[in-house]
């Protein structure tokens, strides 16, 4: 027996599976009103703009498409973006509504991310003598370099594929970590 699926969920659902064959603005409230069975006006309802559309679909889908595993140190983290980048590649029409909904502004009363929380609590333990400013900092970098927009922006604006985007992050990567090396960093 299935579980009961919430209304938002079935339309996020539907969204995802017409993004097989469609672009995003391709998709109308009327499309995907006919494939959850709903009326038009209950998506909206849902989601009153396209933008809170977009942006709930990128959570769902990083959700249940590209959940990124549990991290802790500076090397578990690049492993579970080069990962991240494989599904990606794996599943581009998916990542690219990622990076689309991270380029326009914010639609929901949303908490930071969990890659978000995850980058700073490694940089608590594997940076503690970091300060605040700084800290910020490289946790703002490594998340803008291990998004599905740095992703897309290296596969549409280089044509590099999974491998080569693992390559240029962990170039970035490798680059602000050295900067602060020094005693800053706690020893393993």
């Amino acid at each position: 027996m299935e579980e009961p699926v919430d209304t938002a969920t079935a339309i996020l659902a539907s969204a995802a599976a017409l993004l097989r064959e469609h672009t995003f603005d391709d998709i109308s409230y009327r499309a995907l009103a006919d494939e959850v069975g709903i009326s038009e006006r209950t998506v909206y309802r849902q989601y009153p703009t396209r933008a809170h559309l977009l942006a709930a679909l990128s959570n769902w889908i990083e959700q249940t498409h590209f959940p990124l595993p549990p991290f802790v140190t500076v090397a578990d983290f690049r492993a579970a973006v080069h990962d991240r980048f494989r599904a990606f590649d794996a599943s581009p029409a998916y990542a690219f509504v990622g990076a689309r909904a991270s380029a326009i502004s914010p639609t929901l009363d949303a908490e930071p991310a969990y890659i978000t929380r995850a980058i700073e609590a490694m940089l608590d333990v594997s940076a503690s003598t970091l300060n605040r400013r700084d800290r910020r900092r490289l946790a703002a970098s490594l998340r803008y370099f291990s998004s599905a927009m740095f992703w897309a922006r290296l596969r549409t604006g280089f044509d590099m594929d999974a491998g080569e985007i693992c390559d240029a992050f962990d170039r970035a990567v490798g680059t602000m970590l050295a900067r602060l090396l020094d005693a800053t960093w706690a020893k393993p």
